[in-house]
């Protein structure tokens, strides 16, 4: 009988397949956070470890690399090295064609504090996205138009960080920063 309410329904949209498997992948990344949180002793949630062992290291502190402009030597340097292997092994042969004067590539980006910082964000997002044991298999296609796309169109722009770099000359410091605005400035009496 057509009408039988028992009777399962074949014609469900194409897109509540992918909707069914980013919900997926986000209730495993809760469940690995709730395991987290359990194995870390009853501490409150809005407490780390780190606090309730009276800010002693703890395994879970190395797990998130923090902003690479903000570290030093030599943690600065092995996360750079990193960085390197990825875009030169990675996004280079992958993702850029030949450099023109409408998107541009230096070949010194590690140079460009811009550069480092907008490509560091964008391996950051490709470690967590391309692992579909925590993002499905819509993660790839969530980093490509969150992060990759909206990356390289900063950086390789005619007013991005390589603007001064041509084929034969490089150039690091051609945008200086300007005067900053009075209501940024603290006036001593």
């Amino acid at each position: 009988m057509a009408g039988d309410p028992d009777e399962p329904r074949f014609d469900v949209p194409v897109g509540l397949f992918e909707d069914v498997e980013d919900l997926k992948a986000q209730l495993a990344a809760l469940t690995a956070q709730v395991q987290a949180l359990t194995a870390a002793g009853g501490t409150d949630p809005g407490q780390t470890a780190a606090d309730d062992t009276g800010g002693e290291d703890d395994e879970e502190e190395g797990k998130y690399p923090p902003f690479i402009l903000l570290l030093e030597s030599p943690e600065y340097d092995d996360e750079l090295r990193a960085l390197i292997e990825w875009v030169e092994g990675v996004l280079v042969p992958g993702y850029l064609g030949e450099p023109s004067a409408d998107a541009r590539w230096c070949p010194f980006w590690f140079e460009h504090p811009v550069a480092v910082a907008r490509l560091h964000a964008c391996w950051l997002a490709w470690q967590e996205l391309t692992d579909p044991a925590t993002c499905g298999y819509t993660g790839p296609s969530v980093w490509h138009r969150d992060h990759l796309d909206p990356a390289l169109r900063e950086l390789r722009a005619p007013t991005g960080p390589f603007q001064g770099c041509t084929k034969g000359e490089h150039q690091i410091n051609h945008r200086l920063p300007g005067q900053v605005p009075s209501a940024w400035r603290v006036e001593n009496p």
